[in-house]
């Protein structure tokens, strides 16, 4: 096996490359990463100075990719498969990248950061910023219901990118504010992903690291 990811089992991000690579078994070696382990992080931080999950090693290319979107992109070309992640026609691969980066940007990263905030020690959390992420993160879950109220998938009725993105990032809103509670069409997507082989082998290995989610 040429691949190895160098992930953690909790990070939503990985979740979003995991999901990729079990759509279309594609064979990888997991190389698990405890950021919280000097030894660990030093030598993570030499293959991606940056030192944020996920990153993709292709040995055989002697090729290293970072960014989750961008992944999946890699895995999409370079080891194809019954799954294809990018539509053919120009329109839809555009359309299909919009939503990828809408749920990074509009529900991911705010979920992180108030995720990330409860993990500051006391005196030095962002009330604001917090505030500011849940608004955002709102505002995007009711544009997304919107649009899912006629949709199966993110893009349509084909399993995409986007729905890879899609599936952490509701997985992890959801904890944080029940989407059922308001967006209805969004909470049946997430039990659609959820119910997904590829999502659903990916939740079950998360299982054991839940007990370390932030509570508030």
């Amino acid at each position: 096996m040429s691949l190895t990811l160098y992930f953690h089992p909790l990070s939503s991000f990985c979740h979003k490359v995991l999901i990729a690579l079990y759509e279309n078994d594609t064979p990888f070696t997991p190389q698990l990463v405890n950021l919280q382990d000097e030894r660990e992080r030093t030598a993570f931080r030499k293959l991606w100075p940056i030192g944020k999950f996920p990153l993709l090693r292709d040995e055989a290319r002697d090729c290293s990719v970072s960014e989750s979107s961008i992944i999946v992109e890699y895995l999409d070309q370079r080891f194809p498969g019954r799954t294809r992640f990018i539509p053919d026609d120009p329109d839809l691969a555009r359309q299909m990248r919009f939503r990828d980066r809408f749920f990074d940007l509009y529900v991911h990263l705010p979920m992180q950061k108030i995720i990330g905030d409860r993990m500051r020690p006391q005196g030095m959390k962002d009330r604001h910023g917090v505030e500011e992420a849940r608004t955002t993160m709102q505002t995007a879950l009711g544009m997304a219901d919107q649009a899912m109220a006629t949709r199966t998938w993110a893009n349509g009725d084909t399993f995409t990118m986007a729905d890879c993105s899609a599936a952490p990032a509701l997985f992890y809103a959801d904890k944080l504010m029940p989407l059922a509670d308001k967006h209805s069409h969004v909470a049946a997507y997430l039990d659609r992903l959820k119910q997904r082989p590829s999502y659903a082998r990916a939740l079950q290995e998360a299982e054991p690291y839940f007990k370390f989610f932030p509570k508030e």
